[in-house]
């Protein structure tokens, strides 16, 4: 086996990496044949899984779930795993906390009435909470991030009178359409590879500008048409994208002068502390979108609105937000999300817990920080909050763009695999690793030794090389 190593981004040796995906792949369905076996049988699914993003997986065929307790899981073929993909932030809270499990328990069983159209006296409670956390006073909720990102979009443009949302190239909004499209140069953007089935071309919705360039959001909000800069404090999905010193700030300024308001969606970035990244870097949005962690496993997702622009959408009689204004959801605010967001926000993701959870994030980055330094490799880690990711590429991407063009999907699937294979798991959409008030740094220390075995594996030593 060659031991060369191909220049490239990623500096690994292709064929090498390749080898070795293929020895961890076989070794994957060797281990979990009754995983195999439940895929291959699930004929009544579109895509043989209930959500088609379950078959993001890096195997060629997903695990199935067994049980789930604190920061633990367990497949059908009776394997344990660390889990540090958490639902992709839906379990920050961990899997089934006692709180939250006590009082999904208490309105299933002692109180009832799970999809009734009357308001519960808890929702105030849900609501205080969120407004307490996050600094804008009046709440309404969702079952999704992505229906109140939608919601918040539809708001805006009614109060704005605009037709355009501005959101950053390679975000991360859920299925929102306007969110779905990326800069490419010498255009005002494009549609984002992959897109399925858009109602108009995105151009006509959407203005796209790369996170932390503050030149060019200026140059798009100059044409008076954007109604509302809907973006993260810091980019998730595509990978971590921390905001450079000023950047929000600016992005804050530029938004109020030009008559745009502002949505942050903290879905991914809740995990930068109690109030989010809104709270812990002192941001000033006019609207807040969130969900999945906020009901502890239970859906569940709510937009925040100022009062100044809570007040202007109530005082306009024109305005059916009733009925047919599009803001609602039968099961939206229903009485069981309802007590689970109580319960999470009040029970489980408190102070004490985020100071925990960032402890293990900051000792889950040293030690992959360790392994990439012995190994000199052109990667890098970045930690947001409760959440780390490391990265083929050294600095760290500042924009969407740049971090996408250093995606290694054969390189994910490597190490991903081979973590899968000794009892971890990982987001499988990327690198990430998030924190919850049950991981110990028992867990944290088993992925950094594997991550180590799996580098070692793959990069040769400097005597053989």
């Amino acid at each position: 086996m060659s031991t060369s190593v191909v220049p490239g981004v990623s500096g690994v040796d292709r064929a090498r990496l390749r080898t070795l995906l293929e020895l961890e792949q076989a070794q994957f369905a060797e281990r979990n044949p009754r995983s195999a076996a439940a895929y291959r049988s699930a004929d009544s699914l579109f895509g043989r899984v209930p959500m088609t993003w379950m078959n993001k997986t890096s195997a060629h065929f997903p695990l199935y779930l067994a049980t789930a307790r604190g920061a633990h899981v367990t497949d059908i073929d009776g394997h344990e795993y660390v889990d540090f993909s958490l639902g992709d932030t839906g379990s920050m809270a961990g899997h089934s906390p006692a709180a939250v499990t006590e009082a999904v328990r208490r309105r299933v069983e002692d109180l009832g009435g799970l999809a009734v159209m009357l308001p519960t006296e808890q929702a105030e409670t849900a609501g205080a909470h969120l407004a307490s956390r996050f600094g804008l006073p009046r709440w309404s909720f969702s079952l999704t991030a992505t229906d109140a990102n939608r919601w918040a979009i539809r708001l805006a443009r009614a109060v704005t009178d605009r037709p355009k949302i501005l959101v950053n190239s390679y975000c991360y909004h859920g299925s929102v359409d306007e969110s779905l499209i990326v800069t490419e140069p010498g255009t005002e953007g494009v549609p984002r590879p992959g897109n399925v089935g858009a109602p108009v071309a995105v151009t006509e919705t959407s203005r796209v500008a790369e996170f932390n360039d503050l030149e060019g959001l200026e140059r798009e909000l100059a044409h008076g048409d954007v109604a509302a800069v809907l973006m993260e404090p810091a980019l998730t999905n595509i990978g971590i994208v921390l905001p450079e010193p000023g950047y929000l700030d600016g992005v804050r300024e530029l938004t109020s002068r030009y008559g745009t308001l502002l949505i942050i969606d903290e879905t991914h970035t809740f995990c930068a502390g109690p109030g989010g990244a809104t709270r812990t870097w002192g941001l000033n949005p006019d609207i807040i979108t969130i969900g999945k962690a906020i009901g502890g496993g239970i859906p569940a997702g709510a937009y925040g609105l100022s009062a100044e622009l809570a007040d202007r959408l109530l005082s306009r009689e024109d305005l059916d937000l009733v009925d047919m204004g599009g803001v609602g959801g039968t099961l939206a605010g229903n009485a069981l999300s309802i007590a689970a967001v109580c319960a999470t926000l009040g029970e489980v993701l408190t102070d004490k817990a985020f100071d925990h959870m960032h402890a293990l994030a900051e000792r889950f980055e040293a030690g992959v920080a360790g392994v990439i330094a012995k190994n000199k490799l052109p990667w890098s880690v970045t930690r947001l909050g409760a959440r780390v990711e490391y990265r083929f590429a050294d600095p760290a991407p500042r924009t969407g763009t740049e971090a996408a063009a250093v995606h290694d999907q054969e390189l994910d699937d490597y190490l991903h695999t081979y973590l899968a294979n000794r009892g971890i798991l990982m987001t499988p959409f990327h690198n990430m690793a998030l924190m919850s008030p049950a991981t110990t740094e028992q867990d944290v220390d088993l992925h950094t030794r594997h991550f180590a075995a799996a580098v070692a594996e793959l990069v040769p030593t400097q005597a053989t090389r």
